[in-house]
């Protein structure tokens, strides 16, 4: 599973690791690599004539049959072992592609990769039609891999209610390769190579987008609203492009839904989440009650940066303007703040940070052609390849204990089969949040003053992105299949659909005039899904509830955590948090974990009203602290 965070990065140090896979597949072009290849399209041949010969397909409802036990067993474990041979071929080609999208021999390998994925989905429909016919708690006391894969078969059977004839799941599943996958392609190519012009004080450089965006976090004004100037300028050359390719995926997903028939888009990623429409509709209204403590936030943080009123765009992710705000973090003491923090948790958890760079599993060097942002992606048993842009700012630190939890959390679903830990978005974000937010709290308690201030604008940062700018994508999205329905969108309205969604959101917290239209070009996620973006919050949320739970009552904690994790692609949402104790239907649930960050929206405003920022000449400011 990939899992992108697409938070903007600075420039980054020198000497920085890439990952390595050579243990997997010499090379692309290596025989090995060949016949690993040649042996997943074979396993998947045996998968094919295994199904025909069961006659696992959608039928006519019917009782439990004879021999219906030999065939949940050869199904499942056929249906794991494609799933698993896939992986590590999937892990090694996409390494290279997401680290460097000019390499032709990767591109196409990526492409044929595609192929036979797309040979596994509609034996994955079959598969849910025939354990919807039989039912699937009939089926989980047939025999012991019935009763292991209890939540799957419920899971599969609740597919089948929304799938096409057989023929139809075939021909899309094909025709998928060539369609939304390929426009999700190109926009990933596209946007990679971009690079523009930015105006910096030492004079004007040509930077690659990753490093423009990173920018953004520069301790320096001048160079933050230079950056910004130069994103507004060299993302349209990428519009045309990306709104077609916008246009291709969406179109797309209206016509299946249509034919799978879902009442409407959201639904689709609710099912997906294994989230009910009452969880989601309760953190709604909770987020959308929040709305003005972050806008107090951000205006807060406008007068501390020395602006009347609204915070400006190309601030949103300024460093607190404090002493050493421009103390750059290497990559070592990165690490060692994530290890002490984990530590703090427990010796084993700890211990896996230096698994993960000895064994180099990282790759945090950002340069031309890899994808921005980070993710973690399984590679197979318990090891995971984990992408970062490191930037040397304590938001580097957060982010690689954000993707370092991804990881931890694949080391508990090694044992599980492939169909066991098919995480949904909103319950894979668990780890990650709560990793992060052991950085975050660890360093907290230790700090006072214009260094606490500094801290709680780095989490309060990623705070408003994961609720704040999460919910204007939730309105633009919804605002683009609406549209969508009735015909294609051109760049412009995209972008006057942005900024509309951007106001809802972010309101006077905001100065509207600065806002980023383009901001459905940056954003990958909705180019390779649909509603992407509301697990991230879902995952804050519930991960900050997790964490309150833990501190009123470690040993408890830690003795049912990694099993909770185990466990996160066979439960459903509502299940994974009964077993904290956790109501998630209830809106005080969400609502509590938001007072969380109320408490640090105000512990934020109290220490930046000791401060006052003054002006030079030169565009810099500098902040004196009050007595």
């Amino acid at each position: 599973m990939t899992i992108l965070d697409d938070t903007p990065q600075p420039s980054a140090p020198a000497d920085l690791p890439h990952w390595d896979l050579s243990d997997l597949y010499p090379g692309l072009d290596s025989r090995e690599l060949t016949a690993a290849f040649e042996g997943l399209a074979s396993t998947l041949t045996r998968l094919e004539a295994d199904f025909d010969e069961l006659d696992v397909r959608a039928s006519h409802p019917r009782i439990i049959a004879p021999g219906d036990d030999v065939t949940l067993a050869r199904a499942i474990i056929g249906f794991n072992a494609a799933m698993e041979a896939s992986n590590p071929v999937r892990a090694y080609v996409y390494a290279t592609v997401s680290t460097d999208s000019t390499h032709a021999l990767a591109q196409s390998l990526f492409g044929r990769l595609s192929q036979l994925g797309s040979r596994l989905a509609p034996l994955q429909a079959r598969l849910a039609g025939w354990v919807a016919d039989r039912g699937a708690a009939e089926l989980a006391v047939l025999n012991e891999i019935g009763a292991e894969h209890a939540g799957p078969l419920r899971q599969l059977a609740e597919r089948a209610e929304h799938q096409m004839p057989e023929s139809d799941e075939h021909l899309y599943a094909e025709l998928r390769v060539t369609g939304s996958t390929a426009w999700g392609r190109l926009h990933n190519d596209v946007t990679s190579q971009l690079s523009g012009d930015v105006a910096l004080p030492e004079g004007t450089r040509r930077l690659p987008m990753p490093a423009i965006r990173g920018l953004a976090t520069d301790p320096d004004p001048a160079v933050r609203r230079a950056a910004y100037e130069c994103e507004m300028a060299t993302w349209p050359q990428a519009a045309v492009p990306c709104a077609a390719a916008m246009n291709s995926i969406k179109g797309e997903a209206i016509a299946v839904n249509r034919r799978r028939g879902w009442p409407n888009a959201i639904d689709p990623s609710l099912f997906a989440n294994s989230v009910s429409r009452p969880t989601f509709e309760a953190m709604q209204r909770a987020v959308a009650d929040s709305l003005g403590d972050f806008r107090r936030w951000m205006r807060a943080k406008a007068a501390l940066h020395g602006h009347d009123g609204a915070l400006p765009w190309w601030d949103l992710f300024a460093p607190a303007p404090t002493p050493g705000a421009d103390r750059r973090i290497g990559w070592g003491e990165g690490m060692d703040i994530v290890r002490s923090a984990f530590d703090a948790y427990s010796a084993p958890l700890a211990g896996f940070v230096s698994r993960a760079v000895d064994q180099r599993w990282i790759d945090a060097e950002p340069r031309r052609g890899k994808a921005g942002g980070a993710f973690c992606m399984s590679v197979g048993g318990d090891r995971s390849m984990i992408l970062l842009n490191w930037s040397g700012s304590i938001g580097a630190a957060s982010t690689a204990a954000h993707e370092l939890g991804h990881a931890w959390h694949n080391v508990q679903l090694a044992e599980r089969t492939p169909l066991q830990r098919m995480l949904p978005m909103a319950l894979a974000e668990t780890a990650s949040i709560f990793c992060e937010t052991l950085v975050f709290e660890e360093a907290l308690g230790r700090l006072s003053g214009v260094d606490r201030l500094a801290m709680l604008d780095a989490n309060l940062q990623g705070a408003n992105q994961v609720v704040v700018d999460i919910h204007s994508r939730f309105v633009f999205e919804s605002a683009v299949f609406d549209r969508r329905a009735a015909g294609p969108l051109g760049s412009t309205e995209y972008d006057r659909l942005m900024l509309d969604a951007q106001a809802s959101a972010y309101g006077d917290g905001l100065d509207q005039t600065t806002a980023h239209p383009h901001m459905w070009i940056v954003k990958p996620h909705y180019y390779g899904s649909h509603f992407y973006n509301w697990p991230y919050t879902y995952g804050q949320l519930f991960g900050t509830g997790l964490y309150s739970r833990y501190r009123a009552d470690p040993e408890r904690f830690r003795a049912g955590y990694d099993t909770m994790l185990s466990r996160a692609g066979m439960d459903t949402a509502e299940e994974l948090a009964a077993s904290f104790g956790f109501d998630v239907t209830d809106e005080a649930f969400w609502s509590a974990s938001l007072d969380v960050m109320r408490a640090h929206i105000d512990d934020y405003i109290a220490l930046s009203g000791a401060m006052t920022v003054g002006t030079a000449t030169t565009g810099r400011r500098s902040p004196s602290v009050q007595a």
